[in-house]
């Protein structure tokens, strides 16, 4: 139930975390650790917890951030964008992946990181593209640069995946766990 204080709790505390780890890795560009968060919160709590999540922290992040903050068309997309990895996050949960295998399970988090990277790229490099002009090349060298981002996260995803086991095990005898959030 998303008003059980615990829950809510947990969802400005995750949302503090992708703010936090935005600032944290802001020197290295389009290396971030927010799209992992936002799965995480979106796998452990549904689909409405993390779509929270990606809203709140990721709309504080391009908000709050230290180069300024976004243009309002490029702002929807990146909080949209981020939400969507959320929606990732519940969808994982929901196919059993955490029964696989090592390896199984391993390429299906470089699937999520690929996914949850696209889902926020394409929208912001669009819209950038769509605001800066002209349209075809700026779009292009916003994917360009989306493969930064997508390096890492195909890194982070399998690499901190003992981190979700755990709070995976943990949260799963959580009144909210079973009753699963669309």
């Amino acid at each position: 139930m998303i008003g059980d204080p615990r829950l809510i709790t947990r969802i400005a505390l995750f949302s503090a975390l992708v703010y936090v780890l935005s600032w944290a890795t802001s020197v290295l560009p389009n290396v971030n650790l927010l799209f992992f968060v936002i799965f995480v919160a979106g796998f452990l709590w549904g689909t409405v917890p993390g779509l929270l999540v990606g809203l709140i922290g990721v709309g504080l992040w391009t908000t709050l951030n230290p180069y300024g903050p976004a243009a309002w068309p490029i702002m929807l997309a990146q909080v949209s964008g981020a939400a969507v990895c959320g929606i990732v996050g519940a969808f994982f949960a929901r196919t059993g992946w955490m029964r696989q295998g090592r390896v199984l399970r391993s390429a299906e988090l470089v699937i999520a990181a690929a996914i949850c990277t696209y889902a926020y790229y394409l929208p912001v490099s669009a819209v950038d593209a769509w605001l800066f002009q002209p349209f075809w090349p700026r779009f292009y060298t916003g994917l360009v640069w989306s493969l930064v981002s997508l390096g890492s996260n195909v890194i982070i995803f399998p690499l901190l995946f003992g981190v979700v086991r755990y709070l995976y095990d943990r949260e799963g005898s959580q009144p909210w766990r079973n009753k699963q959030q669309s």
